[in-house]
């Protein structure tokens, strides 16, 4: 909770890749552990995903991606996150990321990386604990 209201997480699902079950299973999860939780939908682009972020002031915005195109799609959010009035918030990337990708999104500003095999209760304790 946050000044007596739930955190606010926007679990999205950039690009074209069209599998979406674990990007729902999050947002289930973060709901049943108490969060304040919008998904987007399949295929939205950086700026649809900052435009709802700002537009439901959201606490955190969890990326789910499993297409590979992990890294030039962060890069273009973080273009626009930084042109944006979004300020700091949690920046969490979770799906089919490799290993040696997760310094270079980390380099990018990504707070939390989930890969596939993450717990669910672990996004929902570092969630809990990085968000004041």
């Amino acid at each position: 909770m946050i000044d007596g209201r739930k955190i606010r997480v926007l679990v999205a699902k950039p690009g074209l890749d069209g599998h979406d079950v674990g990007a729902k299973i999050i947002a289930r999860s973060l709901m049943d552990a108490g969060f304040d939780v919008t998904y987007t939908g399949l295929r939205k682009s950086p700026e649809q995903i900052i435009r709802q972020a700002q537009e439901l002031e959201v606490d955190v915005v969890g990326l789910s991606l499993l297409s590979g195109a992990h890294l030039p799609f962060c890069r273009k959010l973080k273009t626009i996150w930084d042109q944006s009035e979004l300020g700091d918030i949690l920046w969490l990337v979770g799906g089919v990321i490799p290993e040696e990708d997760v310094a270079s999104l980390k380099e990018l500003g990504v707070d939390g990386i989930f890969p596939v095999g993450a717990s669910l209760d672990s996004v929902a304790d570092f969630i809990r604990k990085n968000v004041s």
